[in-house]
């Protein structure tokens, strides 16, 4: 049987690999116009396995062309043309393992958990990309789950480049999935700390404010009634409760009942209480001299980032089906900026 709308080409070339060469060609013959399909759409039609943002690079870069000359993604293919396509080699399957240091707060036959450090992303982006979560713990562990994506062996959930704390990895298939199965039901319970400035008019209150990404702001993520309008809402829903009050300043516990990108950043920002150092969304950078008022004191920002640290996570052990709770320690910056504070800032 034909894929969908395999009658509407003929495929004159397979991919097959060129004597010499490390990349494939494919030629596609198109037997009629189908109004409004760009070509960037027409060939992920064609090859499912290729991306369409890899093939819009592909075009861009002159290794698509329509009857021997460039196009564009955009172009609308017609009956008669010829479309060659130059194919990239498939990207390495296997994740790069390398030594990176990480500390292991727990760890059992069955999945091992993290103090996730500042600066580091919890999974390659494409392959052979190195310096993340993934591939420090491939050199680590023994054994990891599979997963779904090849570049992401043992993630179950991930953490913000600069957010620290706790973080799971799952040893094998049925940790892994039974572990997102309660990520899933939102059965599991997590509690960041974070360092929000201003301070939050109530003890607690709980946060219900959908996410979209924003359309044109990369990697931002919005609430309703911003001037512009993404393309889709997700339900976003965060409780928090005031864990320490300081003149102007607070510090929060946080528990999200949903796992959006940014969601406790955008959501406290969005109540008028930005983490402090989160300059993507609104909060400020500060250094000891704001803190303590001393004409001597450093003036260089105390934390670059967002102050958030997923200070603790319970959940049912997925194969022993017992209550476990982790916690991680706060990291040096953050205890240091909480004494600052008390000592600086107390009522």
């Amino acid at each position: 049987m034909n894929s969908p709308g395999e009658e509407d080409a003929e495929i004159l070339d397979r991919p097959v690999p060129l004597v010499g060469e490390e990349t494939r060609r494919a030629r596609v013959k198109v037997r009629r116009r189908l109004p409004g399909r760009r070509l960037d759409k027409y060939l992920h039609s064609r090859f499912p396995r290729m991306s369409r943002t890899l093939l819009q690079r592909l075009i861009k870069q002159g290794a698509v062309t329509v009857n021997g000359l460039p196009t564009k993604p955009s172009y609308e293919p017609t009956a008669g043309d010829v479309v060659e396509l130059v194919v990239p080699p498939p990207e390495p399957a296997d994740i790069v393992r390398e030594d990176i240091p990480l500390d292991i707060i727990y760890e059992d036959d069955y999945l091992l958990a993290i103090n996730k450090t500042t600066g580091i992303i919890c999974h390659p982006a494409r392959g052979g990309q190195t310096g993340t979560i993934a591939n420090a713990v491939a050199f680590y562990a023994d054994q990891l789950s599979h997963g779904t994506d090849p570049f992401r062996p043992g993630i179950v959930h991930r953490l913000d480049k600069n957010t620290t704390g706790v973080m799971l990895i799952a040893k094998t298939d049925e940790a892994h999935w039974r572990l997102s199965m309660q990520f899933e039901r939102r059965t599991i319970d997590k509690t960041y700390f974070g360092i929000v400035e201003g301070e939050p008019r109530l003890d607690g209150d709980l946060i219900d404010m959908p996410l979209g990404a924003h359309p044109t702001l990369k990697g931002r993520y919005m609430i309703p009634g911003m001037p512009v309008r993404p393309i889709l809402f997700k339900e976003a829903v965060t409780q928090y409760e005031v864990a320490e009050r300081f003149k102007g300043f607070a510090v929060v516990h946080l528990h999200p009942k949903t796992g959006r990108t940014h969601q406790l950043r955008v959501h406290m920002s969005a109540i008028g209480h930005p983490m402090m150092g989160d300059t993507f969304y609104g909060g400020h950078l500060f250094a000891a001299r704001d803190i303590t008022g001393e004409p001597d004191a450093s003036t260089d920002p105390l934390i670059p980032y967002q102050s958030l640290h997923a200070l603790r996570i319970s959940f049912m052990h997925p194969i022993q089906e017992k209550p476990v709770t982790i916690e991680a320690p706060l990291p040096a910056e953050l205890q240091s900026i909480v004494e600052m504070l008390r000592k600086h800032r107390a009522y």
